[in-house]
């Protein structure tokens, strides 16, 4: 049987024992290793490996040996309780040692929790425990969580009380985040709380967030954008004394008056072009205030300088590249004044 969307978060969290096994798969490994560790802790606790209630099978092993999975499932084990057989990175060549597992599967056996990677619909694997009556399949793709995911996530993290702002900016940063960053931040935020019973808030966010641009490459295009051109110099030179390449600055440079761009010109209203640019906390205040600076049609004009720079940049020219680059930002920092 098939799982989907809400339905297969659902039963990730609390998965049913009397079934003989899920098979979950996906392109992005983090994002089902987080699922099957859920899996795997909601069926047998947390106590459950140290008890020796897991059995791991690799697929290698596994088609060297093809009775070691019923043999697993089968198995009595010293300590009471369910039982849990893993099979990691399987393929459609095991599909026929699995399909035989699972029909010989009864009540009170280990239930058989298969992960695979990126399957097509023709894979056999998949068609296995779509079919099989007694047994499920959920295939995850790269989209960001939805906000009963987040939730859910929030809960286990030990926060109940969140800000809406904060709600937000934590939906955009799930975004942005692959799975396993956006877990240990949800996770540096629970102890960054704890014991406070104030709400979440969007400062709080902001803080814990991992950093996803250097401070000092930050404080350069805030103060382009802001057309403090005085301090570029300045902040130009501790970059490239960091080493970081003309290039580098310019991809960043493009990303933030793009964003600025987005927000200034999307029909909703700024705060809503920052949230589809996933921009959040105090950097999206500061933004939010650029763009309604600037406007639109400067904007469109900044991005085109920053793209001539670029192909520059590129090109076979001569002319010293961080010179090129200091020029162009001045030259945007004028824009805005």
């Amino acid at each position: 049987m098939i799982l989907k969307g809400i339905e297969a978060s659902r039963y990730f969290a609390k998965p049913d024992p009397s079934k003989a096994g899920l098979l979950i798969a996906g392109a992005d490994a983090m994002r089902v290793a987080l699922k099957r560790q859920e899996v795997i802790a909601a069926l047998i606790g947390p106590e459950g490996e140290a008890e020796m209630r897991l059995t791991r099978l690799p697929a290698g092993d596994l088609r060297k040996d093809g009775a070691a999975l019923l043999d697993g499932i089968k198995a009595v084990g010293f300590f009471p309780g369910p039982r849990v057989v893993f099979v990691e990175d399987a393929t459609d060549g095991l599909t026929g040692v699995i399909g035989d597992a699972l029909k010989e599967w009864k009540p009170g056996d280990a239930t058989i929790v298969v992960t695979a990677g990126g399957l097509t619909g023709k894979s056999t694997l998949k068609g296995l425990f779509d079919k099989a009556p007694h047994a499920f399949s959920a295939i995850l793709y790269d989209d960001p969580p939805s906000r009963e995911e987040i939730e859910d996530a929030l809960k286990k993290a030990g926060l109940v009380s969140i800000d809406r702002e904060a709600m937000a900016d934590l939906t955009t940063l799930a975004r942005a985040l692959d799975p396993g960053d956006f877990r240990q931040t949800l996770e540096k935020i629970a102890l960054y709380k704890f014991g406070d019973p104030t709400p979440l808030t969007p400062a709080d966010v902001a803080v814990m967030a991992p950093a996803t641009v250097e401070a000092e490459v930050d404080d350069l295009l805030n103060a382009v954008a802001d057309g403090r051109q005085k301090e570029i110099g300045l902040l130009m030179r501790r970059l490239e004394g960091q080493g970081v390449t003309p290039v580098t600055l310019c991809i960043q440079a493009m990303r933030h008056f793009r964003s600025l761009h987005m927000a200034a010109t999307d029909p909703g209203g700024v705060q809503a072009g920052l949230q589809k640019a996933r921009v959040f906390g105090p950097r999206r205040d500061m933004m939010q205030r650029q763009a309604s600076a600037w406007g639109g049609r400067a904007l469109e004009g900044a991005v085109t300088t920053l793209l001539d720079t670029d192909l520059t940049l590129r090109s076979a020219s001569r002319a010293p590249g961080m010179a090129l680059m200091e020029r162009a930002l001045i030259r945007l920092a004028m824009m805005r004044r």
